[in-house]
């Protein structure tokens, strides 16, 4: 069966002046799937989205929506209508009720599955927007994004603010959506939302795709976490073994596996082993191969890329902020 690709990008680049944006993506996002673009903030997540959804033009590249040019408005503004859109920072007019919101969004692009989104999220619709909470005013943001039954919705961190019995009711539905036929792609830093939910995931780095791979297939490859309690006394270096990562001797021996198990057992047997335990890498282990090594982090903000790029990013991103409003009445997000 040939897949199709529902979204797409091909040397994807975004600069603002001498700022990099992103730099040089290329991936495809197949019909049918839930495909997380994961990275903390400041990586290039929501640039690529505003770039994709036709805020901000690339400096270089293409990518595609539906089949259409992202960089074509009139082509771009006919698969609007099948896409649905969540920025990652909502824009209301706080002084409208939910409800008015939403007829609003009815006029523009229909609304044929509103009730059935009003009762799965289910904000206070008759009060006004600017008496919402955080959480309400998500769950507002969704219901309009799925309300027009969209082949695609593009979401930027579709959870945040959500509670955490409202995730979990998300989540199956996302899966639910996919069973329908809908085509997902958001984007993430919540490491066990993508683990739940996505298919594949792309993660991203200052701006650059580092890893494009299945979520079961990252974590395989990615080894596993062993703990093994062996009598005698040992040090780190007594595991200084090809394959082995991240030894810590804490009364138990704990390290990243990733080698050939036959000379992991070989190694063990000459040791009197009391306990051994082998797990599948927390994917929270996994993401930070890719982000942690050399860096400095704050520990109160692990999310935040270490080498001040999320600054610089970020800055250079609300200084070109577009007056395009979003599929939410607009979005002033910065570069994410």
């Amino acid at each position: 069966m040939t897949s199709t690709q529902v979204l797409a990008t091909d040397g994807l680049t975004k600069y603002y002046g001498d700022v990099r944006g992103i730099e040089d993506l290329t991936f495809a996002v197949e019909e049918g799937e839930i495909f997380g673009f994961l990275g903390p903030n400041g990586a290039g997540k929501t640039t690529t989205i505003r770039t994709l959804m036709g805020f901000m033009r690339p400096t270089a590249g293409t990518g595609t929506v539906l089949g259409r040019d992202v960089t074509d408005r009139a082509a771009l503004r006919e698969a609007k209508a099948d896409v649905g859109y969540l920025p990652g920072d909502p824009a209301f007019d706080d002084d409208v009720t939910g409800d008015r919101f939403l007829d609003y969004h009815a006029d523009l692009k229909g609304d044929s599955r509103r009730g059935e989104m009003e009762s799965l999220f289910d904000p206070p619709l008759e009060r006004e927007i600017g008496e919402y909470s955080r959480g309400n005013r998500q769950m507002l943001g969704l219901i309009q994004a799925f309300m027009h039954d969209p082949d695609l919705v593009v979401m930027d961190e579709p959870t945040s603010g959500l509670d955490p019995l409202k995730q979990e009711r998300f989540n199956d539905f996302l899966r639910e959506e996919v069973d329908r036929g809908t085509t997902i792609f958001m984007s993430s830093h919540i490491l066990s939302e993508v683990r739940k939910v996505c298919d594949r995931v792309g993660i991203i780095r200052e701006g650059h795709l580092v890893e494009l791979e299945d979520v079961g297939d990252l974590l395989t490859r990615s080894g596993r976490l062993v703990r093994v309690d062996v009598a005698e006394d040992v040090t780190r270096a007594d595991f200084a073994l090809d394959g082995v990562h991240d030894v810590a001797v804490d009364g138990s021996v704990r390290f990243m596996f990733t080698g050939n198990y036959d000379a992991l057992l070989d190694h063990l047997g000459s040791y009197t082993v009391t306990d051994l335990e082998i797990t599948e890498a927390p994917l929270e282990d996994v993401f930070m191969r890719f982000y942690g090594e050399g860096e400095d982090r704050d520990d109160g903000d692990s999310d935040r890329a270490g080498d001040g790029s999320a600054v610089a990013t970020g800055a250079a991103s609300r200084a070109a902020r577009e007056t395009t409003s979003g599929a939410t009445g607009g979005s002033d997000e910065g570069a994410n």
